[in-house]
């Protein structure tokens, strides 16, 4: 196995297989994606810091069987964060990895991790989600516009309740809409809350919307998924690969870019020409946290 040696902040970390094809069929290698990743670091740091990470890893390439990993592995070397979390409902815990730095997102990507999933609380208060998301998920079929169109309905919902709305393109099918919160408020507030402006929207456009858990109840319906928001949940981080395809990078855009920015529209070889020409979309996010407390008051007021 060939191995090299990167100096990465304060650290050497050795590396291997560079010339690995992780997406074969798109001609990216191994070293593509640690270049690609440590080309985003000092953005997507921001996003993973203090939260607990689940791992999709893929050491063979996309085409061959890839898995999620939660539990750090015991060979982690001691400079890698982890944080045990306890389970809510029985006496076991998970140890999670944190990512605070680019030596670690290095690390990890090194280990053939292509998808970062972040947790939506941090490990010093895990009860108390700081982010809220909606995840505007169509079936196959569903005009760009359509999805689009939704996409926006969502955000007025949102903007309705004095959340402050900023939206992602998953790299998948759709769009994740996502406001930041204060942390007054635990799981048990935080989930329902977003499962019923899920269900005040899709009431108004029965037609197109549903929030029905089970696929073969939703039809041709566009899924609002609010499950992302539960204890041990996760969402795709920004600046994330994905795991398909033309290398697809869940991105952060701005409210003006939708019309033009498709689902998967940004890739491995785009996002680090992007963030050299602009800021962040997501930069400030954190600044516009509102308490779940407000966002129940104003839904109980809209729904009377």
């Amino acid at each position: 196995m060939a191995t090299t040696t990167i100096p990465v902040g304060d650290r050497d970390l050795s590396v291997s297989n560079l010339d690995k094809q992780l997406y074969p069929s798109d001609g990216f290698s191994k070293g593509d994606v640690l270049d690609y990743y440590r080309s985003v670091a000092s953005d997507m740091v921001r996003h993973l810091r203090g939260r607990p990470l689940t791992l999709r890893r893929f050491p063979d390439g996309i085409e061959a069987e890839g898995f999620f990993q939660k539990e750090a592995a015991d060979f982690f070397p001691a400079w890698i964060r982890t944080r045990r979390v306890p389970h809510r409902h029985d006496h076991g815990s998970t140890r999670y990895v944190v990512c605070d730095d680019e030596e670690t997102l290095l690390y990890l990507a090194n280990l053939g991790t292509l998808e970062f999933h972040i947790g939506l609380s941090q490990v010093d208060k895990i009860a108390r989600p700081d982010l809220l998301v909606i995840d505007v998920d169509p079936p196959d079929g569903t005009p760009l516009s359509e999805i689009r169109e939704i996409t926006r309905a969502v955000r007025k919902v949102y903007e309705a309740l004095d959340l402050v709305p900023f939206t992602q393109a998953t790299g998948g099918r759709g769009y994740h809409v996502v406001a930041a919160l204060d942390r007054s408020g635990d799981y048990d507030m935080v989930r329902p809350l977003a499962r019923r402006m899920a269900d005040f929207l899709a009431a108004h456009d029965q037609d197109r919307l549903t929030t029905e858990q089970r696929k073969q109840q939703r039809g041709d319906r566009v899924f609002l998924d609010t499950n992302r928001n539960g204890r041990r949940q996760t969402m795709i981080a920004p600046y994330s690969l994905r795991a398909r395809p033309g290398a697809p990078v869940a991105t952060p855009i701005d409210w003006s870019e939708l019309r033009r920015v498709d689902p998967n529209h940004y890739r491995l070889d785009s996002v680090p020409r992007r963030l050299r020409r602009k800021v962040d979309p997501w930069a400030d996010l954190s600044q516009h946290a509102t308490p779940a407390r407000q966002v129940k008051n104003r839904i109980n007021a809209l729904t009377r």
